[in-house]
């Protein structure tokens, strides 16, 4: 098949995107580290916000 451009060159192919960079060792363990520690921050601090409640509902109702 012909496909005329008159006189305009066809696209450029587009480049290939690069590879995102590669975690070290220590990124790893950091980024490990961080999601634990929200995981039991997921836990705990909602016992913790409940405690805090209860102890300016007991101060308020005396």
């Amino acid at each position: 098949m012909f496909v005329d451009y008159r006189n305009w060159r066809p696209p450029e192919p587009l480049p290939e995107r690069p590879l995102p960079p590669k975690l070290t060792r220590r990124q790893e363990k950091v980024l490990l580290w961080a999601i634990g520690l929200n995981v039991v921050a997921l836990f705990v601090a909602p016992l913790a916000g409940v405690t805090v409640l209860q102890a300016f509902w007991a101060w308020v109702a005396g």
